[in-house]
């Protein structure tokens, strides 16, 4: 089954925070530890300044079941973004990510992006083989990052550099 992906919509805003923040509640899987109010999600996902480009993925029904951000962050080099992705939980939607990712890399390529950064907590096993399975690679680690709580947790930042023939 091939999965429909389009630009985020102001629509897609409500249904997206509560996914995302059924995922923050969960906990485990994002760096967010609070929920996001609509202001605060569409600041973040949709019209603040460092929003570069968001996609939607639509399941079986037409409804959004995740999505996929970039951003830009001044603390990576001239020409990357920053990436994050997240998917419904239940029902869970396979190959979700996978269809928000050729958005995303079809959109980079055409905006003359460099590379992406995926940030990931290191106690997140399914994000990072994700990316790994997206071609991203390892390229540095912060480590010992508090939660909100204090526990320390590494940071695993990966690249995924636009137009590298190996990543084609």
């Amino acid at each position: 089954m091939t999965l429909e992906t389009r630009p985020m919509h102001p629509a897609d805003m409500e249904p997206l925070r509560a996914l995302l923040n059924d995922i923050i509640a969960a906990g485990g899987t994002t760096a967010h530890e609070r929920p996001f109010t609509p202001e605060q999600f569409g600041a973040a996902y949709y019209h603040g300044p460092t929003h570069a480009a968001g996609f939607t993925v639509l399941d079986q029904d037409g409804q959004p079941a995740g999505f996929q951000h970039l951003g830009r962050d001044p603390n990576l080099p001239t020409g990357w973004l920053s990436i994050g992705t997240f998917t419904r939980r239940t029902p869970r939607l396979p190959g979700a990510g996978r269809a928000l990712f050729a958005a995303s890399r079809a959109w980079c390529e055409a905006n003359g992006i460099e590379a992406i950064d995926a940030t990931i907590r290191a106690d997140n096993t399914g994000g990072l083989a994700f990316y790994a399975s997206m071609g991203f690679q390892d390229y540095r680690v912060y480590p010992g990052v508090p939660l909100k709580g204090g526990t320390p947790v590494d940071r695993i930042a990966k690249v995924f550099r636009i137009g590298d023939p190996e990543k084609s």
